[in-house]
């Protein structure tokens, strides 16, 4: 402790103590703000995983919550169409993939969901 003896001359315990806690207070006050950021999201559709990204808004506590990326999504709930480049690939309509990961993100509202990329048809047995 005698390394900062010098600093106990020049700022005083309790300024800091006060200091830290007023960056606590502010912090979570800042957090009850709407917030929109993008956010990387892992998805499994049928074990084919592919990564999106989502623009997803809300509360600042809300959007540490959803720290979880990966989420299980079946085929069946999405709408898909054929690849027009690619055979046996199928293109994920957009909308619908937004439908069902709000439904995963229920206290936050998603925007937009960019960067789908085509996947394999998964063979059914």
């Amino acid at each position: 402790m005698e390394r900062f003896g010098w600093l106990r001359r020049y700022v005083s315990p309790v300024f800091l103590a006060l200091l830290v806690a007023s960056f606590i207070l502010w912090y979570i006050a800042k957090l009850n703000y709407t917030y929109t950021t993008d956010k990387t999201v892992q998805v499994n559709v049928d074990g084919e995983e592919f990564e999106v990204v989502c623009v997803i808004e809300g509360l600042g506590t809300n959007l540490l919550v959803y720290m979880r990326n990966s989420l299980r999504i079946p085929l069946s709930e999405l709408d898909y169409a054929p690849s027009p480049d690619e055979e046996g690939y199928i293109v994920i309509d957009p909308q619908s993939l937004q439908n069902a990961i709000s439904v995963h993100y229920s206290d936050v509202k998603v925007v937009a969901v960019r960067n789908i990329p085509p996947i394999k048809l998964p063979v059914e047995e």
